[in-house]
């Protein structure tokens, strides 16, 4: 009879596996809601340029607004951009008020605990953006970490999160508005603010005071991807096939060139 338990414990373990795969599988997936009811929800915080910016009419524009109006017509359905914060970014997503979340959301360990990601569609790393007369004080982690150094930071991301690990040393200021903080800069209240390398670049051709530091050597590598819904394995690899043949056909190169000028 002893040797009946292996063979017994095999086949249970194949029942309970495929019953486990059956629930996944089961599970509805994101695509079909959205095919159903023609809308992508988008949770997007609508801050951050150039990836995603809510203009004073309530609309919104920037590289991903573009890149998921792309995804919403592949899908059969017109993008419908839900507002959030950056504190409030995983929650919302989590309790399920979108579909998909995009506007400059950088790849994190934490908000993989939670979420799916899509495949990395920019590496774009941490880069410190200061007065430009400051430029060549602020060049190394080293240099800004430092007990004088004012350092702000938009509260709720990895970019407040990057101040107060790597940044421990210095004054640092949580600013609660984004799109404020480059006037904190401007005016002189703040000395350094350390963001992705693409915002930086873009806000320092908005305001010519301002100098992105080496953003083609940023201080810490970072990816941008979508957030997509935890263990949505097929609404994950519909993003993913629809990414990828967007590069393959350039048309996001297109709105790459259009918000990042490359």
């Amino acid at each position: 009879m002893k040797f009946l338990i292996a063979p017994v414990f095999a086949l249970l373990s194949s029942v309970a596996a495929a019953q486990t795969v059956s629930a996944v599988t089961s599970a509805p997936s994101a695509l079909n809601r959205v095919a159903q009811s023609g809308t992508l929800r988008v949770c997007t915080p609508g801050d951050y340029k150039p990836f995603s910016f809510q203009r004073p009419d309530g609309s919104f524009e920037g590289l991903d607004v573009d890149l998921m109006g792309s995804l919403a017509t592949a899908l059969g359905a017109k993008p419908q951009f839900v507002k959030t914060t950056w504190a409030n970014l995983m929650p919302d997503f989590v309790a399920g008020k979108c579909d998909i979340a995009a506007g400059g959301i950088s790849v994190t360990l934490e908000r993989q605990k939670l979420a799916f990601f899509s495949a990395p569609y920019m590496v774009n790393g941490k880069t410190p953006i200061a007065r430009c007369e400051n430029a060549a004080k602020y060049q190394s982690v080293e240099a800004i970490n430092r007990p004088e150094v004012r350092v702000i930071a938009n509260p709720g991301g990895s970019n407040e999160r990057f101040a107060k690990t790597r940044l421990q040393r210095a004054q640092l200021t949580v600013h609660r508005d984004n799109l404020t903080i480059f006037d904190e800069l401007i005016a002189g209240r703040a000395d350094v603010f350390v963001t992705e390398a693409a915002e930086a670049v873009a806000q320092s051709r908005i305001h010519p005071e301002l100098c992105a530091i080496n953003p083609e050597h940023p201080l810490q590598y970072a990816e941008m991807a979508f957030l997509l819904p935890n263990g949505d394995t097929v609404f994950k690899g519909f993003v993913d096939q629809w990414l990828h043949l967007a590069r393959a056909g350039g048309d996001y190169q297109v709105h790459a060139t259009k918000w990042l000028g490359k």
